[in-house]
């Protein structure tokens, strides 16, 4: 059965029925791979933004004239391989933050915690910057773009 509260043991199911904890030590193992799995979240969310960064900072090869359409201008010289690795990126990042939060829907209070402190410390180890980093603004305030 499936809980609706919060709830606190070694017996969880995560995303898939063939991911059962009944010991300590899986239940351990399966904290810990959530954990990993929340910074590489992070580190994946760092390499997007920065590809990102990449993709918009190439000089257009010819700059459009007033006359060019903008959907026109855009849409023929705005493939690059930055920016499609940049949404291969997104694509896998968004998967990975889909399942860590299906994960935690398993309500599992060690589960929402590894996966919540991996979040933080991902953020901590990749994306919070050393200081020599130049700062970058975002226009969309949306936490999924």
């Amino acid at each position: 059965m499936m809980h609706m509260t919060f709830y606190w043991g070694n017996n969880v199911t995560i995303l898939f029925d063939f991911w059962r904890t009944n010991s300590w030590l899986s239940y351990s193992l399966s904290l810990l791979a959530l954990f990993l799995a929340s910074a590489f979240y992070q580190y994946m969310e760092d390499r997007r933004v920065r590809f990102k960064i990449l993709a918009e900072s190439k000089p257009a090869s010819s700059e459009p004239s007033i006359e060019t359409p903008l959907l026109y201008g855009r849409a023929i010289r705005g493939w690059s391989l930055a920016r499609s690795a940049t949404a291969v990126i997104f694509t896998v990042n968004s998967a990975i933050g889909y399942m860590l939060m299906l994960a935690v829907m398993s309500f599992n209070g060690g589960v929402f915690i590894a996966i919540v402190v991996g979040l933080g410390v991902g953020y901590l180890v990749f994306r919070s910057g050393g200081g020599d980093e130049v700062l970058v603004t975002i226009d969309n305030p949306c936490a999924c773009a």
